[in-house]
């Protein structure tokens, strides 16, 4: 996992040279001290805010997904209380130069947090899971041509609460959402909580 995870932070700070940004984890750390509240100092994740496991996460990821909280296309639904909290905070990256630094001060981060597993049944997950592998990948890895995240190493609980949002149109519903919309239908495919917990303890197995 450290190996990957150095891997992941390179390849995120090669692809943010590539676009032409000079990303500063330094103040990135700076700016990075009012996520710790709900992210933790070491980005991996407040079960009680439902702010997931960052430190890992692809950093085109990370970086699309401030950018979309930014412009309403996460956190638009009232009821969705937590993406309500993240919009809000992201008002304090003002700039994408801001946003870079972040991203590249949450690749140095190596939780200590270990991500809790779910009660479901593994061996049913994995065929459910064969509808969501086009696109995370057939280990959970993320596709970035796809903009899907990496699911591997992720918290269950929060890996449920957003399957739960897609389901109910608190994500994934805004126009010009793409990928959101394109993960909507695949939420549907999930008959219940229980379906999702056995997919979320098969992607568990990825580990």
């Amino acid at each position: 996992m450290a190996v990957r995870r150095i891997i992941g932070f390179w390849m995120g700070m090669a692809l943010l040279i590539s676009l032409g940004v000079a990303a500063d984890a330094a103040k990135g750390k700076a700016l990075y001290m009012v996520c710790t509240a709900c992210h933790g100092p070491d980005g991996g994740g407040v079960a009680a805010m439902k702010a997931p496991r960052i430190a890992g996460q692809e950093a085109w990821y990370l970086k699309d997904t401030l950018k979309k909280f930014k412009e309403g296309l996460r956190g638009y639904d009232p009821a969705d209380t937590y993406g309500g909290q993240m919009k809000a905070m992201t008002a304090t990256l003002t700039t994408d130069e801001a946003m870079d630094d972040v991203v590249a001060y949450v690749g140095s981060l190596n939780p200590t947090t270990v991500p809790d597993k779910v009660e479901g049944n593994a061996e049913k997950g994995k065929a459910l899971y064969i509808t969501c592998q086009g696109c995370h990948g057939d280990r959970g890895q993320g596709n970035v041509a796809l903009k899907s995240p990496r699911l591997t190493g992720q918290h269950s609980w929060y890996l449920l609460s957003q399957l739960q949002n897609f389901k109910k149109g608190l994500r994934g519903a805004k126009p010009g959402d793409m990928g959101g919309m394109q993960m909507r239908p695949m939420a549907g495919i999930l008959a219940d909580e229980a379906a999702m917990k056995d997919v979320i303890a098969y992607i568990q197995t990825f580990e």
